[in-house]
């Protein structure tokens, strides 16, 4: 296996809205990135400076930020209606982005998913992401198209399609639980998109078999949560890292929990000694 040439973050979602706490213990794990909630960075609209104050006191880096069709409820690519709406939401968040040094929007669908989402709505969600797209990149910031479990952007024939229709300025995220989830095979998928592979969830999954009903991001239940530790779970990752590798990524790789079920700081323990231990990475 060829050598990761890429940057480890965490992501913050593990601490929900307790966000200083998720700096410190980050921090205090060994973590020098952190990709936070898109609602804490927005709170710094024009007193960016402050922000990276807060982020140079824990000694962290900000990578980026979740954005896409999120920041709203019922918005979706797909949607016209919300097609000015989405581009002026990740227009404000990149031109925030943009004074703090990080450099990525994930562009994350709309949900709940209602059904296969078919060609011409993948082609009314691409004008929109292919103009928020455009905006972003004014600031220096990439986005990166992110299909997730449950939304309107699942599926691979979805995925593929859309990416057809992507212009050079939109870039992909993928995520190693949400392809696995769809069941697609996630070392070919970085392979193929290699050219546009910009920024990395690391996530693992409890079960490949995963229920919109089990998510408790979506429904605020307790119930064992699908997205589990790294090493816990279903996910492959070492053929992922492998392909990772061998298309020269050296980017962003931001590891992911999104609900723990003892502490973050254990979870993202874990997840850490994980990444250092089996995949060979070093995060601190």
């Amino acid at each position: 296996m060829s050598e990761f040439k890429g940057k480890i973050a965490v992501h913050a979602i593990t601490w929900g809205h307790d966000y200083l706490l998720g700096f410190e213990e980050a921090a205090k794990l060994g973590y020098k990135a952190i990709e936070p909630w898109p609602a804490f960075v927005e709170e710094f609209e024009n007193r960016e400076n402050e922000l990276i104050e807060i982020l140079e006191q824990y000694g962290l880096t900000m990578t980026g930020v979740y954005g896409g069709a999120a920041g709203g409820p019922g918005r979706r690519f797909l949607d016209p209606d919300m097609r000015q709406s989405i581009i002026d939401y990740n227009a404000k968040l990149a031109r925030i982005l943009s004074k703090t040094g990080a450099s990525h929007i994930v562009f994350g669908p709309g949900g709940p998913r209602k059904g296969p989402t078919d060609r011409d709505q993948l082609k009314q969600a691409a004008i929109t992401i292919n103009e928020a797209a455009k905006r972003t990149l004014e600031f220096g910031v990439k986005a990166c198209v992110h299909p997730h479990l449950w939304t309107e952007l699942q599926e691979q024939d979805e995925l593929e399609y859309l990416m057809e229709l992507l212009d050079k300025e939109v870039y992909f995220a993928p995520d190693t639980a949400h392809l696995s989830g769809a069941n697609m095979d996630v070392p070919a998928i970085i392979r193929k998109y290699k050219e546009k592979v910009a920024y990395i969830h690391l996530k693992d999954l409890t079960s490949k078999e995963a229920r919109v009903e089990d998510f408790p991001m979506l429904l605020g239940n307790e119930a064992l949560p699908v997205f589990c530790e790294l090493g816990l779970g279903t996910v492959d990752f070492k053929p992922i890292l492998e392909a990772i590798n061998e298309i020269g990524y050296d980017g962003w790789m931001t590891v992911e929990i999104d609900q723990s079920t003892s502490t973050p700081y254990n979870s993202i323990a874990i997840c850490r000694d994980f990444v250092e231990k089996q995949l060979g990475i070093p995060v601190r």
